[in-house]
């Protein structure tokens, strides 16, 4: 009985330690399993957050962008209307919500401003003294003036001549940003290059610094976290804050683009409840095995069941955060696709316009050509006549006029199809006395439908400047047709071209009109004293004509002249050999 009990109780010993055993392989292998689980369900969570903050900063970025060139900041180095400037400035923060707009001149002087306050320092700032080399400024600092977190973005202006005259300071609002996800599961935060804690989800950590060779950051007069490892994972054991899990779960990921680390701290309470779960479990079954061996199969049945109902929740919500930030990105293709529409619709803009003027001057053209087409007819059937009668000189008389008409025709038509085509081919050498004479020749019927005086004088010798021939040809007929507009009505009508072929050559587009109302918007799309969208046009030619002159390194100035009548001053880039060269090696 005694050797009989000895064995028993031995035999109970081992199978308790085989339990023990067993149970907490068990608990390891649930342990990490778990935490594989909950690690890749964070990873998410975390990339989620990274591509958020990321897109919310770019989408800044190009605000700046594309605010640094609009022609009313760059107005501001001439003496352009600061009013007017920062309403465009005030106007673009209130739709972007940005924090503050500023735009300064190279010695960091301000020259417009959406709100009056200024950022600190700025002159001193690494972000502006990045936007004076003519790349992309960026910054980030606790702001005393605004009271805020704020990042800042320096875009540069570059003037005519390709160096920087300027840039655009744009603030955003940190805690804006963080609205939306603020409090959000698991605990994220963002550490810059210098370790310091500069946006969380998590309030109570801001400005928590990571002190060198520290393994994370740390309150003011706390301690660091320390690490154990379990497997391929890293747990933190940390005391922040009751929002805090105290033992966690740590994933990192660095983010270039921003210059910032983005590290979230995951629970892995639940990951610890779910393998200690398991592990007793296997505990019971295995205390029962002996006596209740189908009762103990039936519990492992139901054990599994469980698990794998677990785990298909698991899957599901992982599943769930793939397909949203596969849906982000998809979102954020569609935006990129939206922005390149924009910029083939701006090109179309372009053919737009000439074909508006063609459509205006259409009336007058088809008289030119319906014309001479007619006296075509009556001078071939006069021949026939003449011919009949023997009397072939005549008739030779009528075949030299029908020739001289039909040489003006193809004179016209060519003209036509050269001013309607969509030009692709890159900028050259251009005679703008050439240019001139065509526009002048479409606009004709027009001119003589009005009843308007030309006064222009073409100089004996080309003279060459730097542009495209099609769409520096669509400028100057926007101008005359303009000018003969703007003169119905009045009692005299007189046009008047000049041109001064000095080192930039000028020509000038005078007339005896009303003059200009406000000689400040005339280049803003859409602006017109005609009726918008009705069959004097739609406002853009101004607006497309400053853009071209722009894009051939000249200007355009609209000004109302001392006796009356407005006067439109294009200025261009002579062209040279040396210059085209340089082009086209860089």
């Amino acid at each position: 009985m005694s050797g009989n009990s000895s064995s028993i109780r031995g035999l109970a010993a081992l199978y308790v330690a085989a339990i023990v055993a067993i149970s907490a392989g068990v608990w390891h292998t649930g342990f990490r399993q778990a935490l594989d689980q909950i690690a890749q369900r964070g990873q998410a969570d975390l990339s989620l957050a990274a591509d958020r903050l990321t897109a919310q900063l770019r989408h800044h970025v190009e605000v700046a962008v594309l605010t640094a060139t609009q022609p009313a900041l760059a107005a501001l180095h001439a003496g352009g209307d600061r009013a007017r400037a920062e309403t465009l400035l005030l106007d673009v923060a209130g739709k972007t919500s940005a924090l503050t707009m500023v735009y300064v001149d190279t010695r960091g002087a301000v020259l417009a401003s959406s709100t009056g306050e200024i950022p600190e320092d700025l002159a001193e700032s690494g972000y502006f003294k990045r936007a004076m080399q003519g790349a992309l400024g960026s910054g980030h600092a606790f702001s005393a003036v605004f009271g805020v977190r704020a990042w800042y973005f320096a875009a540069p202006a570059f003037g005519a001549d390709g160096k920087v005259r300027g840039a655009l300071v744009l603030g955003v609002n940190i805690d804006r940003l963080e609205e939306n996800w603020r409090g959000d599961r698991p605990t994220i935060y963002f550490l810059d290059r210098e370790g310091l804690l500069f946006i969380s989800n998590r309030s109570e950590l801001l400005f928590w610094q990571r002190a060198p060779g520290a393994l994370g950051p740390a309150p003011p007069g706390g301690k660091p976290p320390y690490s154990v490892s379990v497997g391929a994972h890293e747990i933190w054991s940390v005391d922040w804050s009751p929002y805090v899990p105290r033992r966690a779960l740590h994933l990192s990921k660095d983010l270039p683009v921003v210059r910032m680390t983005a590290q979230a701290l995951v629970d892995t309470g639940p990951a610890l409840r779910l393998a200690l779960w398991q592990a007793a479990a296997v505990a019971a079954l295995m205390a029962t095995f002996g006596a209740l061996l189908f009762l103990a199969g039936a519990r492992r049945r139901t054990l599994a069941m469980a698990n794998a109902r677990l785990e298909s929740r698991v899957t599901a919500r992982t599943r769930e955060l793939s397909d949203t930030n596969t849906a982000l990105r998809h979102e954020v293709h569609e935006r990129q696709e939206a922005e390149a529409a924009l910029k083939r619709a701006q090109a179309d803009l372009v053919q737009a316009g000439k074909l508006s003027a063609l459509g205006q001057m259409s009336a007058g053209i088809s008289h030119e050509l319906n014309q001479p087409l007619m006296a075509i007819q009556q001078y071939a059937e006069n021949a026939q006549a003449f011919f009949d009668r023997g009397k072939p000189e005549t008739a030779r008389a009528n075949l030299g006029r029908i020739a001289a008409m039909a040489r003006r025709m193809a004179r016209i038509i060519k003209n036509l199809r050269a001013f309607a085509r969509n030009e692709s081919e890159p900028m050259g050498k251009v005679d703008v006395v050439a240019v001139i004479e065509a526009a002048v020749e479409l606009a004709e019927p027009r001119l003589r439908q009005g009843r308007v005086t030309l006064d222009w004088a073409p100089p004996a010798d080309p003279v060459w400047v730097w542009g495209g021939e099609v769409r520096l040809g669509q400028v100057f007929v926007n101008l005359i047709s303009n000018a003969a507009d703007a003169m119905d009505g009045a009692e005299r009508r007189v046009l008047t071209i000049t041109l001064d072929a000095d080192t930039r050559p000028r020509v000038r587009v005078a007339d005896t009109g009303p003059g200009i109302a406000d000689p400040d918007r005339i280049f803003d799309p859409f602006y017109s004293t005609k009726q918008v969208g009705g069959p004097d046009g739609m406002g853009l030619g101004l607006s497309i004509s400053y853009g071209l002159v722009q894009s051939f390194g000249g200007t355009i100035k609209g000004a109302n002249a001392p006796g009356g009548g407005a006067v439109f001053t294009v200025e261009l880039e002579r062209w040279s050999a040396a210059g085209a060269s340089g082009d086209k090696a860089a």
